[in-house]
C-alpha cells in the first residue's frame, strides 16, 4: 500500500495535477507552492519522483517545456493523458466508460466548464485534491493498466513527465497479477479502433 495518508495522497495528487497541465503561467506562479508542498511529503518515491520534475522544470526554458508538452501529450497517442483511451480507444464503448468519471467529477461538485474530458489524468488528480479522495483513487485503480502504459511510454520517450505519472502510480497500492497482465496486454495490442459516431471523444492530434 501507499505510505500516503488522505492528507498526502490530497497533497501528492493536487503537485502531480498541476504539474500535468499544460506549463503556461499559472504553472510558474505556483512553483513555489509546489515546492514547499513536496517537502511535506514522506521521503519514498512519490516524493522523490515530483522533486525531480520539478528540478527539470527549474532547468528548462519555458518555451522548451511548452513546446515539449506539445509534442508529447497533443501529438503522440501512445502518450495520451485520457486514460479511458487505453481501455477502450475511440469506440462507442469509452462514452459509457467517461460516465463514471462525469459522475465522480458531479458528486464532488467538480466543475469542468473548461471543456477538459474527466478522465485526464490532471483532472482526476484534481479530483483527489479536492478532497474526493477514494473516489479518485478508485478511477486510477480501475485504470491503472493504461496508467502503466502511459508510463512507459513516457519512459520510453524519455520524457520528464514520466516521473510525474510514475509518482501517481506509486500512490496506489501494489498492482496485482491481472492488473499487471492487463498493462502487459494493452502494450502489446494497443487500444481499439472504431471512428464512427466519436466526433466528442476523439483526441485531436497529429502522430498518435
Amino acid at each position: 500500500m501507499s505510505a500516503l495518508d488522505d492528507a498526502g495522497l490530497r497533497t501528492a495528487h493536487m503537485v502531480a495535477s498541476v504539474l500535468l497541465g499544460y506549463p503556461d503561467e499559472r504553472l510558474y506562479e505556483a512553483r513555489p507552492l509546489l515546492t514547499r508542498s513536496v517537502e511535506t511529503l514522506p521521503s519514498g518515491e512519490v516524493r522523490a519522483r515530483l522533486a525531480a520534475f520539478l528540478r527539470h522544470l527549474d532547468a528548462t526554458p519555458r518555451p522548451e517545456l511548452e513546446a515539449h508538452y506539445v509534442a508529447t501529450f497533443d501529438l503522440k497517442r501512445r502518450c495520451c493523458p485520457y486514460l479511458t483511451y487505453y481501455a477502450h480507444g475511440d469506440t462507442r464503448k469509452r462514452g459509457a466508460a467517461l460516465l463514471r468519471f462525469k459522475h465522480a467529477v458531479r458528486e464532488a461538485g467538480f466543475d469542468l466548464s473548461g471543456g477538459e474530458l474527466p478522465d485526464h489524468l490532471a483532472v482526476v488528480c484534481e479530483l483527489s485534491a479536492r478532497g474526493a479522495v477514494g473516489p479518485a483513487v478508485r478511477l486510477l485503480r480501475e485504470n491503472r493498466a493504461g496508467l502503466a502504459v502511459l508510463a512507459r511510454a513516457l519512459l520510453e520517450e524519455g520524457s520528464p513527465y514520466a516521473d510525474v505519472v510514475a509518482a501517481v502510480q506509486a500512490t496506489l497500492p501494489p498492482a496485482r497479477p491481472w492488473e499487471r497482465e492487463a498493462a502487459l496486454r494493452l502494450a502489446a495490442e494497443g487500444p481499439p479502433a472504431e471512428e464512427v459516431g466519436l466526433e466528442p471523444y476523439s483526441i485531436a492530434g497529429g502522430d498518435r
